[in-house]
């Protein structure tokens, strides 16, 4: 591993462009605005989480940024080209593992690797996938099915899945909500880690503030299908939670995002009392 360093990336290009992007929810009642003009770029190489409490569009956001559903207005662009639907460009992890249960470990990864469309051989793919379980964590588990594996361990499978897709960009989807605190934190640094090592672009949806910090390059908080506030955070890579908690990077970060918060029930309480 490298040393840890603090990234600037205000010179690097941009790898995803959200343009003016709204979007609705609609049944056969009713119409919901989950999004509304947001606009956002996401540099090459940046890790940026999206965070808010649920309801505020940040999942829909991400599934826009994956193709599985269309912007009512507005665009996203991935690297200068716009996203029209899914593709190998992008790899997803979510809260849910999403496993094939009929596949071992190394056969979900191995999954990854086909679908990647990278022409390796037999060998070289099964090597892979060794690799990338050993990545994780889980080199002695490649031959158990996800019916053998704990929580935590189909989880870093699921990462290790995506990571074998060599895509440029991944999203993550609250992918450690299910885990008990301990293995969070250890699953936490882990992606940290292997997204800082393989250069890639993250976007991460989350509402939890401490791992918005521990993680990211920015967080961009969000309400009510809009972009509240936009922070950096300056702090090395990769890192670790008990490095970070007291230092003042940190406890100032964590005042404004709390602040942020406040802010944002005070204007709900408001708005009731006015009706």
């Amino acid at each position: 591993m490298g040393e840890s360093m603090i990234r600037d990336l205000t010179d690097y290009p941009n790898k995803l462009e959200i343009r003016d992007v709204s979007f609705d929810y609609i049944d056969k009642r009713s119409r919901f605005s989950a999004l509304e003009n947001v606009s956002l770029d996401i540099k090459e190489g940046e890790f940026a989480c999206i965070l808010g409490s649920s309801g505020c569009g940040k999942s829909t956001l991400l599934g826009l940024l994956n193709g599985l559903n269309r912007a009512k207005s507005g665009e996203i662009l991935l690297d200068g080209k716009r996203i029209v639907g899914p593709g190998p460009d992008r790899a997803v992890v979510f809260q849910q593992y999403s496993l094939f249960p009929w596949l071992t470990a190394k056969g979900n990864v191995n999954f990854g690797i086909r679908q990647s469309g990278k022409k390796y051989t037999k060998k070289q793919r099964e090597e892979k996938a060794k690799e990338y379980l050993a990545n994780v964590g889980l080199a002695g588990a490649a031959d158990k099915y996800p019916s053998q594996l704990s929580g935590g361990m189909k989880q870093r499978v699921a990462v290790a899945r995506a990571l074998a897709l060599e895509a440029d960009v991944l999203l993550l989807d609250e992918p450690f909500g299910a885990v008990d605190p301990k293995l969070r934190l250890e699953l936490q640094e882990l992606v940290s880690r292997l997204c800082t090592e393989h250069n890639k672009t993250v976007v991460f949806v989350t509402h939890d503030i401490d791992e918005a910090i521990l993680l990211s390059d920015r967080i961009v908080v969000m309400e009510s299908g809009k972009i509240r506030t936009i922070l950096s955070v300056r702090l090395p890579h990769p890192r670790k939670r008990d490095d970070l908690i007291g230092t003042a990077e940190y406890e100032n970060l964590h005042r404004k995002l709390i602040a942020s918060f406040y802010a944002h029930v005070e204007d709900n309480i408001d708005s009731e009392v006015m009706l």
